[in-house]
């Protein structure tokens, strides 16, 4: 059936025995590609059937769909002609793994963060009456995503809707790691009220069976605020904030699914349409590990083995074994994650010291706040987050952490390119982001042993303190260069020459081999250690600025409000004169695909970064001698 797929909306031309068949062919298509390519398995294998109905029931790109977070929508882009794309799937140049408007006229909004599809729905419905248009525009977001407190927003400021819009609530009782929380018990209480429907249409049967009075009762009982869904689902909590909810329905059958889109095409007003689906479904390994599964490189279809396997520990393994061996030591130690307990490294913590972990769910902006009122009661919380979660909680780092001065520690992963899942992804806007804010202590390592040295650190801090460290594999090189960590103070590594580089965080390994290249080709190079962002070491860069004839900042961030930044402007606040070269992502943002090419393409690899700097030193000589 998929060969007969090459076009939007070529399903509808497929009979019911075709559709029977058209879900296990894209699992199997599913499963063989990202076999091959890696990508987000778990969760689009459970949304095959329901994305078949959403196609079936609305005609795109007329319609709009927006899918939160959107690594979910690889059965959208089989349906809308791109199946061919995938073994090109995440990488350079290739296909998103996200939603992409500059992909498909049938992807109607850029999405890869959590809980934004109400919001950016009800601004496409808004617009769609404002210019007097007709089309449906349908919000599809999971029941992890609607723990995060702007999905909240959203449904509030939907229930005043007078036309019509559709959520569809994706409920597989999963985010990544399993749901945690209040809404998951109440989505829980639902799922097991599948007898509902049934029992409502049983009642008003019953009612109008009454001589004289049956009539009176079934009209007051539709007039009355709460109706008779309050009386057999508790709380109903969408129907009190003014949204028309529909369901619970199975989210595997097909038929089901597209009478209940088409029956809430026609209310005049929000309706949710409650879906449960389950995740991994197919495919029994995804199935039995769905959190193993939800972004997962290239594996054995057989055992559902990685096929690469990993030689070293990871940094976020050795943050683990931190956070596990400390446990140990200090009772106040808490540690707090936003749904990402296996992706942080927190489940050995968890599984030790149940009591002091937290998952808050997709939460990131109360994570914050919450570690916040943790550190004001005592406690040494730990907040362990990827660099681009972080960003989403800006005003709760600085408004309830920084400005408060407490001593709340950001255990920042994934911190630089990240990879494969593109620019709503890379962690390259932490350290400007961390840098303006008083109080903020930001610090990166440069091997695995100094990650652990810098988070043991931060912890004796009573002060706002962050650790940066970057995806993969961590670091293990200069194993000899071990110097106690002191705040705010540099480590040099190698001193001499005409080049100094200053490499924060992962940029040291490439500096070594920056070093290198400058070295073979008779140009000698001193290379720093900075440790610390914020604060910077001033006599370091003082002496700097007096010993060599050109500085060279290497940071794996963007330049506007960097690293590199923060060093010229304190060099030129003290009047040096030596020049100074920025290595540093340029104001934009980094498509998906392999690290490695993409540090190429922001031309921070070694390679680049020495030609940069033979380039720098000629004209330096150049000048010197008056040419």
């Amino acid at each position: 059936m998929l060969e007969k797929i090459n076009n939007t909306n070529d399903i509808k031309k497929l009979n019911q025995d075709e559709l029977k068949q058209l879900p296990e062919e894209i699992r199997q298509f599913l499963i063989q590609s990202l076999s091959q390519t890696g990508g987000h398995l778990a969760s689009n294998l459970g949304v095959v059937e329901l994305t078949i109905a959403l196609h079936l029931a609305f005609e795109l790109p007329k319609d709009k769909i927006i899918w939160d977070v959107g690594h979910q929508s690889y059965t959208h882009k089989i349906l809308t002609g791109r199946r061919d794309q995938f073994p090109s799937l995440r990488q350079f140049g290739g296909l998103s793994g996200f939603p992409k408007t500059g992909e498909s006229d049938c992807d109607c909004f850029n999405t890869g963060h959590s809980s934004t599809s109400v919001s950016a729905g009800l601004g496409l419905a808004a617009a769609r009456d404002l210019k007097g248009q007709s089309h449906k525009v349908i919000s599809v977001i999971g029941d992890g995503a609607l723990t995060g407190g702007m999905a909240f927003e959203g449904l509030n400021n939907a229930s005043k809707l007078e036309t019509n819009f559709i959520i569809v609530l994706n409920d597989n009782d999963m985010s990544i790691s399993r749901n945690v929380g209040g809404l998951s018990q109440y989505l829980g209480s639902i799922r097991t009220a599948g007898v509902y429907q049934d029992l409502k249409n049983g009642v008003l049967e019953s009612l109008h069976k009454i001589p004289v009075y049956g009539e009176r009762l079934v009209r007051k009982i539709r007039r009355t605020k709460s109706g008779i869904k309050q009386l057999l689902i508790p709380g109903m909590l969408f129907e009190n904030m003014g949204i028309l909810y529909l369901g619970p329905v199975d989210g595997h059958d097909i038929n089901k699914m597209t009478a209940m889109f088409q029956k809430a095409s026609r209310v005049n007003g929000p309706v949710l349409v409650h879906v449960l689906t389950e995740k991994g479904r197919g495919y029994e390994p995804a199935v039995r590990h769905p959190a193993r599964f939800h972004g997962t490189e290239p594996f054995d279809i057989e055992t559902g083995l990685v096929k690469k396997k990993k030689h070293k520990a990871a940094y976020t393994d050795v943050f683990s074994t931190v956070m596990r061996k400390l446990g140990d030591r200090d009772e106040k130690l808490a540690a707090i994650t936003a749904a990402m307990e296996t992706g942080t490294g927190l489940k050995r913590f968890h599984n030790m010291f149940p009591e002091r972990f937290f998952d808050v769910g997709i939460a990131e902006g109360h994570a914050v706040t919450f570690a916040a009122g943790l550190a004001a009661g005592g406690m040494k919380p730990v907040f362990a987050v990827y660099s681009s979660f972080l960003q989403r909680a800006y005003d709760q780092v600085l408004h309830d952490v920084c400005l408060q001065d407490l001593p709340v520690v950001f255990a920042i992963d994934r911190a630089g390119i990240a990879g494969s899942d593109g620019e709503t992804h890379q962690g390259i806007f932490d350290i400007s982001y961390l840098m303006s804010m008083p109080n903020m202590v930001l610090m990166a390592p440069k091997n695995k042993w100094e990650l652990s040295d810098m988070i043991k650190y931060a912890l004796q801090q009573k002060h706002p303190a962050a650790v940066r460290y970057p995806r993969g594999e961590a670091y293990d090189g200069l194993e000899g260069f071990r110097a106690p960590v002191v705040l705010g103070k540099s480590e040099v590594l190698y001193e001499g020459g005409s080049v100094v580089l200053l490499a924060y965080g992962s940029m040291v390994k490439t500096a070594l081999e920056v070093r290198e290249r400058l070295m073979q080709e008779g140009t000698a190079c001193a290379l720093v250690n900075m440790r610390f962002a914020k604060p910077l070491d001033k006599d370091m860069l003082r002496d700097a600025a007096g010993t060599y004839d050109l500085v060279v900042t290497m940071e794996e961030n963007v330049r506007p409000g960097g690293m590199g930044e923060a060093v010229v402007e304190y060099l030129d606040s003290i009047g040096a004169q030596v020049p100074v070269l920025l290595a540093a992502i340029e104001d934009g943002f980094i498509p998906h695909g392999n690290a490695e090419v993409l540090k190429r393409e922001a031309g921070l690899d070694a390679d680049s970064i020495a030609d940069n700097i033979k380039t720098a030193m000629k004209r330096i000589r150049r000048k010197t001698v008056g040419i």
